[in-house]
């Protein structure tokens, strides 16, 4: 069954169009020669996205497998956070609507009930000795 692949790397240390410049050539040459059937380079705000297609997945692991396209994975801008290989095509493949914003974690994450009429309570004589007793609101 034929697929698409990705490679997707994103600007870290240097940028991903560097990696791209220096490992380009010798991943679209080794996916040639494994039998990939098409193959595709993105570039996007965020990095670069390399997509290539096979006829089998038997086909796809025999290039993932290869020591140079391990050397190239290796060499990404940022090691840790950096690339995302997945089976279909991406890098602008995002969703066909906008998402709708996630509710906030922590102390704004549910909403409080509206304030309701509260009680008031009066307390009179209780000044301390010696004291002004207070003015009242409404009492001039």
């Amino acid at each position: 069954m034929a697929g698409w692949w990705s490679i997707e790397v994103f600007h870290g240390e240097f940028s991903a169009r560097r990696w791209q410049d220096t490992y380009s050539s010798p991943l679209i040459e080794s996916a040639l020669s494994h039998r990939a059937t098409s193959w595709e380079w993105h570039e996007h705000r965020w990095g670069v996205v390399f997509e290539v297609e096979f006829g089998t997945d038997a086909e796809w692991e025999a290039f993932r497998s290869l020591a140079l396209v391990q050397a190239a994975l290796d060499a990404v801008p940022d090691p840790v956070n950096g690339l995302l290989v997945y089976r279909g095509r991406g890098g602008g493949a995002g969703s066909a609507s906008p998402r709708r914003p996630r509710p906030s974690a922590g102390a704004g994450a549910i909403s409080l009930p509206e304030p309701g009429d509260e009680s008031v309570v009066q307390v009179t004589g209780m000044t301390p000795p010696g004291l002004p007793e207070p003015v009242r609101a409404g009492a001039f």
